[in-house]
């Protein structure tokens, strides 16, 4: 009888993200690392996301250097521009998010917002501002807030069922986007999705969470986390939009 060859096993790479000192983001495991826009509603409000642009392949090696200095000219890429002064130092809690919210209840749902955490992509603004919606006690209200809460990049608004006490989140698979907001003519944040583990500079890891946005501007005041800066200091990052966004 012939020997059955063994058969080969899939390689398991391990996503995780590296933050260096004062350098760039180290991706390993190769998650799709892609563009992805935030797009408004008839009112003009921020309500969903479109896929542009794919920055890599899944066979591409490993680690993947992402830019967080905001000075590359091959974004999303490191070119190594963060070593003409770059201060990247690392200023986040490793506490929970959880642990520092602001409570909110309503009828069906309460909210959880830690503010430290904004992204300023704003779908919290839509129909009359999350805060607003929750309070309402009508279903409608209460929908459109676990809309805007889940489609919140940061991870900073968080909703959780009054019957069963738990969080409602969904599933995301592990990715990176590179987020673009045409109608303020900014770029924002990476926003890292589907509990992908972020490591400091010092070896140690934040709470892993599904959803959260990791600076690229370099101007974040709780580094590597996004606060909103980029939309301060008007942040472009040059990289080209799809066809129907183009001015």
């Amino acid at each position: 009888m012939k020997k059955q060859k063994p058969k080969k096993r899939k390689k398991q790479n391990t996503v995780y993200i590296e933050v260096t000192k004062d350098g760039p983001y180290l991706v390993f495991g190769n998650p799709p690392v892609q563009q992805e826009i935030i797009t408004p509603n008839k009112y003009g409000q921020s309500w969903s996301y479109l896929k542009g642009e794919t920055y890599n392949e899944m066979n591409s090696k490993e680690p993947i250097a992402l830019c967080r200095c905001g000075q590359s000219q091959k974004k999303p890429f490191c070119d190594g521009s963060h070593k003409c002064g770059f201060n990247g130092t690392e200023t986040a809690s490793k506490e929970p998010i959880i642990k520092n919210v602001k409570v909110y209840k309503g009828l069906q749902y309460t909210l959880l917002d830690n503010e430290v955490y904004c992204a300023f992509a704003r779908f919290c603004d839509a129909f009359g501002k999350i805060w607003n919606l929750i309070e309402q006690n009508d279903e409608k209200s209460q929908k459109i807030a676990l809309i805007e809460a889940r489609r919140c990049p940061a991870g900073r608004l968080i909703i959780k069922d009054n019957k069963t006490g738990n969080i409602l989140e969904l599933k995301l698979k592990k990715s990176i986007s590179v987020l673009e907001d045409p109608r303020l003519g900014i770029s924002g944040p990476l926003y890292v999705k589907g509990n992908i583990p972020v490591k400091d500079a010092k070896g140690q890891f934040y709470e892993i969470r599904n959803r959260q946005t990791l600076c690229r501007c370099g101007q974040s005041c709780n580094k590597p986390f996004c606060d909103g800066s980029h939309s301060t200091i008007r942040f472009q990052d040059g990289l080209t939009l799809p066809k129907n966004l183009r001015k």
